[in-house]
């Protein structure tokens, strides 16, 4: 397994407002062996931007020896692919359709999804979607995006996410598994559900093949709210098990840390706790 970073966990990264080049000589610096881009409606890296910046972008991990395996989407929280509202699901669609182009002229071979949401939470602004409704929204975004996936060569990666869909490893395993696109899979974040009565391990075990890549945060119970993110190793995830699993089912991909808000030493803490957290 790799140690990687998000592009979310630089200074400016979150505003997609890092030059490229910057962030990967942070994540350089800081002893990461790869990053992951992001890409949003406005920044560096867009459903717009041009086949030629991407490319460029690919030999600047290529010239720092980088790894650039996957690509990250928060777009689907402010055009979400289950809002009530038709028209906002078939934006979101369209956006990620281009998304995942760029992602494959980035030379990414994943690109992770947020698939919807039934709530929101710190987004009082959107409408509370029933469950079955949302989960039909949901398979047909994915049934679509799959295809456009399978056409650019990059797997479309469904992260679990505070959204109010799919706390249920079993269900999330069924809800892929009827997508039957093998360009379709999971991109588990071990720490988004610890919060929900959750195992990490468990799931990993549970997802087993369909796992394609992995971010990595740690969370505190005590706290039990998005305050509860915090640094590695301060939190309750229980990272020996979950390397254990990782193991147990053969993955070797890479583990991405997705780490806020970024500080001027926030790299480097979370590469010393990767370093421990992958010898275990």
């Amino acid at each position: 397994m790799t140690k990687c970073i998000s592009y979310w966990s630089v200074e400016g990264g979150g505003a997609g407002a890092c030059p490229v080049a910057d962030a990967m000589d942070q994540a350089k610096a800081a002893g990461f062996d790869g990053i992951e881009l992001a890409v949003a409606q406005s920044g560096v890296l867009t459903p717009e931007t041009d086949e030629a910046t991407c490319r460029a972008y690919a030999q600047m991990a290529v010239n720092r020896g980088l790894l650039l395996e996957s690509v990250a989407s928060g777009m689907s929280w402010a055009v979400c692919p289950t809002h009530p509202d038709p028209a906002v699901r078939r934006r979101s669609i369209d956006l990620h359709a281009a998304a995942l182009q760029r992602a494959a002229w980035v030379g990414a071979q994943a690109m992770l999804f947020v698939p919807g949401a039934v709530v929101i939470p710190w987004d009082p602004s959107y409408p509370p979607v029933r469950y079955d409704h949302a989960l039909t929204w949901a398979r047909e975004a994915v049934a679509e995006l799959g295809d456009v996936a399978a056409a650019v060569g990059v797997d479309l990666a469904v992260e679990n996410v505070w959204n109010g869909l799919f706390y249920s490893p079993v269900e999330f395993v069924e809800f892929l598994d009827g997508i039957g696109n093998p360009r379709v899979g999971a991109y588990f974040d071990v720490g988004n559900v610890l919060n929900h009565q959750q195992w990490p391990p468990h799931w990993i075990e549970l997802l087993g093949p369909r796992l394609r890549r992995v971010h990595v945060k740690d969370f505190q119970l005590a706290v039990g709210n998005l305050g509860g993110f915090c640094d590695l190793l301060a939190g309750d995830v229980p990272f020996a098990a979950t390397m254990a699993a990782l193991r147990s089912i053969g993955y070797e991909g890479t583990l991405v840390a997705e780490m806020g808000p970024p500080d001027a030493t926030l790299l480097e803490r979370t590469s010393r706790a990767m370093d421990t957290i992958l010898a275990m």
